[in-house]
């Protein structure tokens, strides 16, 4: 992402002054110092400033014993870093005032109040705040058009995101100097609105959100559900395992605080089966048990998966009307040697017809539900993947009158193809496919709300959630009429306004126009 035209970025001589010396403090403070300034690293802890410039330190020498810099290099960055008590006593000297500190509304208001009296009259104060308001942060200062969030990832060294934030009261020129400023020290920038959340937290929470849900309803375990987002899905990692790495205190707090924020909305609403978790101290890896049990010799739960069926696997099958993105998997079916007849579109669902078997890929309706439907008892359907050609697994589930024979039949027919095959309960929607109609729904409503721009949502969450593609153009990769439609049997089904479709998505599904458009305005 090359730097803007007319951009305001920090001069390397300029100086940055980084309050607090935590995990993130340190960060931002190394990624500054790095990129040529001279930072002040204040925490009123000498216990914690001593830690910050030892971690520092440990973290450079390492960058020199993996030939990343020279030793001399490592040696400049290091006496560019200088730790201070006081931020006030050096605030003079600054363009640029970046807090992490604790997460807390009139602490941060406090700070930049006794900040900005003291600092020059074109200096910056950003917040690194990965959930307080923004305006309300700036609304007690003078002047409150210099303050914007600069919101970092963890660890700041290693994740590429900076969210710029504005508040009401944020100078465009303020937020294009913190923008051009990040992406010179090396990151990638997306500019967002202050809301709850900004762009990452709160386009991720159905993420974390549909997971819970499916455990609770009773379709699989935790290692079942993590293989199939991790394998089918393309995701770094699953739900499960991801909520035992952040921990559960901070991403129940995440959850808790968004859906507060706004206004009880039932898109946000927390698991109770987290809050369990978090109540009983299994807060994941740094407490030793969480999802996962990470105690010394314990085992890690393996992903259930369907014995082999192959005697059972047809050598023919019928497709049954247009698959779109899973025509891959009619390619890797004949590619396979099953011979793959093709029908045109008829009263039924689209569908794989293996001898007794119709196999469906899911809209959202149960399998249960299209047997009643089409007087149909034996019904298996399957979950979506990323990519069809490669993916090493799928997940299928079957009617409660689906006969045994044709379950085996469906599972040997997949297996065929080199594809494991993993039996979930029959839930709605599954696993992968609601995840991801309901990410590009919340992405949508974050378009709509002018939150982000579309371009600026996808990189944001491709780059600070590590997700394969952005959820706007995993939207129009899979069809809008396919999530539009499995998000409105959803809502049928739960009765929920959960489940509300975004206008966006509507507006897309009329107009035919792309969804993941680089342009705001092309949406127009």
């Amino acid at each position: 992402m090359q730097e803007r035209e007319g951009g305001a970025a920090l001069a390397p001589g300029e100086a940055v002054l980084v309050v607090g010396a935590g995990a993130m403090g340190r960060g931002i403070a190394l990624v500054a110092a790095s990129a040529g300034h001279l930072v002040f690293l204040s925490d009123v802890s000498e216990e914690a400033r001593r830690r910050a410039l030892t971690a520092i330190a440990e973290e450079l020498d390492g960058g020199v014993r993996k030939g990343r810099m020279s030793a001399e290099e490592a040696s400049a960055i290091r006496d560019r870093i200088r730790a201070v008590a006081e931020p006030q006593s050096v605030a003079s000297q600054v363009r640029l005032v970046i807090e992490a500190i604790v997460e807390d509304l009139e602490v941060k208001r406090v700070l930049f109040a006794s900040l900005e009296p003291l600092v020059p009259p074109q200096a910056i104060l950003a917040t690194n705040t990965s959930s307080l308001s923004i305006t309300a942060i700036a609304a007690p200062l003078a002047r409150p058009e210099r303050v914007v969030g600069m919101h970092f990832f963890n660890p700041p060294t290693r994740m590429k995101l900076v969210e710029v934030v504005s508040g009401l009261a944020t100078a465009p020129e303020v937020a294009q100097a913190i923008r051009d400023t990040a992406v010179r020290w090396g990151k990638i920038a997306v500019m967002a609105r202050s809301t709850p959340g900004f762009i990452v937290n709160r386009v991720a929470r159905p993420f974390y959100a549909e997971a819970l849900r499916v455990l609770a309803e009773g379709a699989a375990d935790c290692a079942t559900l993590d293989a199939i987002v991790r394998e089918a899905g393309g995701f770094p990692m699953g739900p499960f395992e991801l909520m035992d790495l952040i921990g559960h205190d901070v991403n129940f707090a995440v959850t808790s605080s968004v859906w507060s924020a706004y206004f009880y909305d039932k898109r946000f609403q927390p698991s109770l089966i987290q809050q369990e978790l978090v109540w009983a101290g299994r807060l994941g890896r740094k407490s030793g048990r969480g999802f996962y049990d990470y105690a010394a010799g314990a085992q890690r739960p393996a992903a259930a998966e369907a014995p082999p069926c192959l005697d059972r696997a047809p050598s023919a099958v019928a497709a049954v009307g247009e698959f779109g993105p899973f025509s891959a998997l009619l390619e890797r079916l004949a590619a396979a040697g099953v011979v793959v007849h093709r029908r045109p579109a008829d009263a039924g669902p689209v569908r794989i017809e293996a001898a007794d078997v119709w196999i469906v890929p899911t809209d959202g309706r149960t399998a249960t539900r299209l047997a009643h439907e089409y007087g149909h008892a034996d019904v298996v359907v399957l979950d979506w993947a990323r990519d069809w050609a490669q993916t090493p697994r799928a997940a299928l589930a079957r009617a409660d009158g689906c006969a045994q024979d044709s379950w085996a039949c469906a599972l040997g027919l997949l297996q065929r193809a080199g594809i494991a095959v993993t039996p979930l309960d029959d839930v709605a929607g599954l696993i992968l496919a609601r995840t991801v109609a309901m990410l590009a729904n919340e992405a949508a409503d974050a378009v709509l709300a002018g939150i982000g721009t579309p371009r600026d949502i996808d990189t944001a969450m491709r780059y600070g959630t590590n997700y394969p593609l952005g959820p706007l153009a995993w939207g129009e990769a899979t069809g809008v009429a396919r999530i539009v439609g499995l998000l409105d049997r959803l809502a049928e089904l739960y009765g929920e306004d959960r489940y509300r479709v975004s206008p966006l998505l509507r507006r897309h599904l009329w107009n035919g126009r792309p969804l993941a458009s680089g342009d705001e305005g092309e949406r127009k």
